[in-house]
Protein backbone atom coordinates (compact mmCIF):
# COMPACT_ATOMS: atom_id res chain seq x y z
CA UNK A 1 0.00 0.00 0.00
CA UNK A 2 1.19 3.50 -0.87
CA UNK A 3 -0.01 5.81 1.88
CA UNK A 4 -0.90 9.39 0.99
CA UNK A 5 -2.06 10.82 4.32
CA UNK A 6 -1.09 10.55 8.00
CA UNK A 7 -3.56 11.89 10.55
CA UNK A 8 -2.27 12.59 14.06
CA UNK A 9 -4.00 13.07 17.37
CA UNK A 10 -2.45 16.05 19.18
CA UNK A 11 -2.43 15.72 23.00
CA UNK A 12 -0.37 12.74 24.10
CA UNK A 13 0.63 11.93 20.51
CA UNK A 14 2.35 14.88 18.87
CA UNK A 15 2.59 16.59 22.28
CA UNK A 16 4.04 15.20 25.49
CA UNK A 17 1.17 16.50 27.57
CA UNK A 18 -2.48 17.50 27.42
CA UNK A 19 -3.48 21.07 26.65
CA UNK A 20 -6.39 21.61 29.00
CA UNK A 21 -4.60 19.94 31.93
CA UNK A 22 -1.55 22.16 31.45
CA UNK A 23 -3.75 25.25 31.38
CA UNK A 24 -5.72 24.05 34.41
CA UNK A 25 -2.51 23.61 36.38
CA UNK A 26 -1.28 27.10 35.46
CA UNK A 27 -4.64 28.78 36.09
CA UNK A 28 -5.62 26.87 39.23
CA UNK A 29 -8.74 25.01 38.15
CA UNK A 30 -7.39 21.45 38.02
CA UNK A 31 -9.86 20.18 40.66
CA UNK A 32 -12.83 21.60 38.75
CA UNK A 33 -11.49 20.05 35.55
CA UNK A 34 -11.13 16.61 37.13
CA UNK A 35 -14.64 16.87 38.56
CA UNK A 36 -16.02 17.44 35.06
CA UNK A 37 -13.82 14.73 33.53
CA UNK A 38 -14.98 12.19 36.13
CA UNK A 39 -18.68 12.90 35.57
CA UNK A 40 -20.90 10.47 33.69
CA UNK A 41 -21.86 12.98 31.02
CA UNK A 42 -21.21 12.24 27.35
CA UNK A 43 -17.74 13.45 26.34
CA UNK A 44 -19.08 16.29 24.18
CA UNK A 45 -21.02 17.72 27.13
CA UNK A 46 -17.82 17.64 29.20
CA UNK A 47 -16.09 19.63 26.46
CA UNK A 48 -18.78 22.31 26.66
CA UNK A 49 -18.44 22.56 30.44
CA UNK A 50 -14.63 22.61 30.38
CA UNK A 51 -14.64 25.48 27.87
CA UNK A 52 -16.47 27.61 30.46
CA UNK A 53 -13.44 27.29 32.75
CA UNK A 54 -11.40 29.20 30.15
CA UNK A 55 -13.69 32.25 30.21
CA UNK A 56 -11.86 35.60 30.25
CA UNK A 57 -8.44 34.15 29.42
CA UNK A 58 -6.77 36.02 26.62
CA UNK A 59 -5.80 34.17 23.48
CA UNK A 60 -2.23 35.38 24.06
CA UNK A 61 -2.11 33.89 27.56
CA UNK A 62 -3.58 30.62 26.30
CA UNK A 63 -0.86 30.29 23.67
CA UNK A 64 1.91 31.21 26.09
CA UNK A 65 0.88 28.30 28.32
CA UNK A 66 0.22 25.94 25.41
CA UNK A 67 3.67 26.51 23.94
CA UNK A 68 5.26 25.26 27.14
CA UNK A 69 4.06 21.73 26.32
CA UNK A 70 6.96 19.93 24.61
CA UNK A 71 6.56 17.88 21.46
CA UNK A 72 7.01 14.16 21.81
CA UNK A 73 10.36 12.79 20.71
CA UNK A 74 10.77 12.74 16.91
CA UNK A 75 7.48 14.54 16.19
CA UNK A 76 9.14 17.30 14.15
CA UNK A 77 11.41 14.81 12.41
CA UNK A 78 8.55 12.52 11.39
CA UNK A 79 6.46 15.36 9.96
CA UNK A 80 9.48 16.62 8.02
CA UNK A 81 10.19 13.18 6.56
CA UNK A 82 6.54 12.63 5.62
CA UNK A 83 6.58 15.93 3.78
CA UNK A 84 9.70 14.81 1.89
CA UNK A 85 7.80 11.62 0.98
CA UNK A 86 4.97 13.84 -0.36
CA UNK A 87 2.55 12.43 2.20
CA UNK A 88 -0.05 14.89 3.50
CA UNK A 89 -0.39 15.36 7.26
CA UNK A 90 -3.20 16.48 9.54
CA UNK A 91 -3.96 17.11 13.19
CA UNK A 92 -7.36 15.89 14.40
CA UNK A 93 -7.95 16.74 18.04
CA UNK A 94 -10.77 17.15 20.56
CA UNK A 95 -8.81 20.13 21.91
CA UNK A 96 -9.08 23.70 20.59
CA UNK A 97 -8.42 25.41 17.29
CA UNK A 98 -6.18 28.02 18.94
CA UNK A 99 -3.81 25.23 19.92
CA UNK A 100 -4.19 23.01 16.85
CA UNK A 101 -3.54 25.83 14.38
CA UNK A 102 -0.53 27.00 16.36
CA UNK A 103 1.01 23.52 16.37
CA UNK A 104 0.12 23.06 12.70
CA UNK A 105 2.18 26.11 11.81
CA UNK A 106 5.09 25.21 14.08
CA UNK A 107 5.42 21.66 12.73
CA UNK A 108 4.50 22.43 9.11
CA UNK A 109 1.45 20.18 9.10
CA UNK A 110 -1.01 20.56 6.22
CA UNK A 111 -4.39 20.47 7.98
CA UNK A 112 -5.83 20.87 11.47
CA UNK A 113 -9.32 19.98 12.72
CA UNK A 114 -10.58 20.74 16.23
CA UNK A 115 -13.23 22.51 18.29
CA UNK A 116 -13.48 26.29 18.03
CA UNK A 117 -13.27 28.37 21.17
CA UNK A 118 -15.20 31.60 20.66
CA UNK A 119 -12.86 34.58 21.02
CA UNK A 120 -13.99 38.22 21.17
CA UNK A 121 -11.60 41.15 21.41
CA UNK A 122 -8.76 38.75 22.14
CA UNK A 123 -10.56 37.10 25.08
CA UNK A 124 -12.00 33.58 25.29
CA UNK A 125 -15.74 33.82 26.02
CA UNK A 126 -16.23 30.33 27.46
CA UNK A 127 -18.39 29.31 24.51
CA UNK A 128 -17.31 26.61 22.10
CA UNK A 129 -18.36 25.47 18.62
CA UNK A 130 -18.04 21.71 18.46
CA UNK A 131 -16.57 20.09 15.37
CA UNK A 132 -18.93 17.12 15.61
CA UNK A 133 -22.01 17.61 13.43
CA UNK A 134 -23.59 14.31 14.46
CA UNK A 135 -24.31 14.77 18.17
CA UNK A 136 -27.52 12.76 17.89
CA UNK A 137 -25.76 9.86 16.22
CA UNK A 138 -23.00 7.60 17.40
CA UNK A 139 -21.31 4.56 15.96
CA UNK A 140 -21.57 1.19 17.66
CA UNK A 141 -19.43 1.07 20.80
CA UNK A 142 -18.53 4.76 20.48
CA UNK A 143 -19.43 7.58 22.85
CA UNK A 144 -20.39 10.96 21.44
CA UNK A 145 -17.27 13.09 21.42
CA UNK A 146 -16.89 16.78 20.60
CA UNK A 147 -15.19 15.74 17.38
CA UNK A 148 -15.88 12.56 15.44
CA UNK A 149 -12.43 11.67 14.19
CA UNK A 150 -13.82 8.96 11.93
CA UNK A 151 -16.02 11.52 10.16
CA UNK A 152 -13.13 13.99 9.84
CA UNK A 153 -10.91 11.30 8.34
CA UNK A 154 -13.60 10.31 5.85
CA UNK A 155 -14.21 13.90 4.75
CA UNK A 156 -10.51 14.72 4.47
CA UNK A 157 -9.87 11.67 2.30
CA UNK A 158 -12.80 12.69 0.10
CA UNK A 159 -11.42 16.22 -0.13
CA UNK A 160 -7.98 14.91 -1.12
CA UNK A 161 -9.44 12.43 -3.60
CA UNK A 162 -7.90 9.41 -1.89
CA UNK A 163 -9.30 6.20 -0.45
CA UNK A 164 -9.54 5.57 3.30
CA UNK A 165 -7.16 2.63 2.91
CA UNK A 166 -4.48 5.11 1.77
CA UNK A 167 -4.56 6.88 5.14
CA UNK A 168 -2.67 6.21 8.38
CA UNK A 169 -4.16 7.33 11.70
CA UNK A 170 -2.09 7.74 14.86
CA UNK A 171 -3.54 8.21 18.35
CA UNK A 172 -3.38 7.29 22.02
CA UNK A 173 -6.86 7.74 23.52
CA UNK A 174 -10.41 6.44 23.43
CA UNK A 175 -11.51 9.35 21.21
CA UNK A 176 -9.10 8.01 18.56
CA UNK A 177 -10.50 4.48 18.40
CA UNK A 178 -13.05 5.04 15.62
CA UNK A 179 -10.37 6.80 13.54
CA UNK A 180 -7.84 4.02 14.11
CA UNK A 181 -10.36 1.40 13.02
CA UNK A 182 -11.42 3.37 9.94
CA UNK A 183 -7.97 4.18 8.54
CA UNK A 184 -6.06 1.91 6.20
CA UNK A 185 -3.53 1.57 9.01
CA UNK A 186 -4.33 2.44 12.61
CA UNK A 187 -1.32 3.08 14.84
CA UNK A 188 -1.63 3.21 18.64
CA UNK A 189 1.06 5.36 20.24
CA UNK A 190 1.94 4.69 23.89
CA UNK A 191 -1.67 3.67 24.36
CA UNK A 192 -3.61 1.54 26.82
CA UNK A 193 -4.93 -1.93 25.99
CA UNK A 194 -8.31 -0.82 24.65
CA UNK A 195 -6.72 1.55 22.13
CA UNK A 196 -4.01 -0.95 21.15
CA UNK A 197 -6.70 -3.56 20.54
CA UNK A 198 -8.47 -1.22 18.10
CA UNK A 199 -5.27 -0.46 16.17
CA UNK A 200 -3.38 -2.51 13.60
CA UNK A 201 0.00 -1.85 15.19
CA UNK A 202 1.33 -0.33 18.40
CA UNK A 203 4.44 1.85 18.71
CA UNK A 204 6.36 3.66 21.43
CA UNK A 205 8.41 6.02 19.23
CA UNK A 206 6.86 8.24 16.56
CA UNK A 207 9.77 7.51 14.20
CA UNK A 208 8.36 4.01 13.79
CA UNK A 209 5.59 5.54 11.67
CA UNK A 210 8.09 6.05 8.87
CA UNK A 211 8.72 2.36 8.31
CA UNK A 212 5.00 1.87 7.68
CA UNK A 213 4.52 5.04 5.65
CA UNK A 214 7.37 4.04 3.33
CA UNK A 215 5.97 0.57 2.76
CA UNK A 216 4.69 -0.22 -0.72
Amino acid sequence: MVYKLVVFDMDGTLLNGRTVFRIAEEKGFRNKLIEIMDSKEEPYRKTIEIAKLLRCMTEKEFLEIFRKIPSNKNAEYVVKKLKEMQIKTAIVTDSYQIAALDLKERLGIDYAFSNELVVKDGHITGEIILNNSMLTKKFEGCKIHSICKKEVLQKLCERLGIEIKEAIAVGDGSVDICMLKEAGLGIAFNADYRVRKAADVSISDLSEILKYAARV
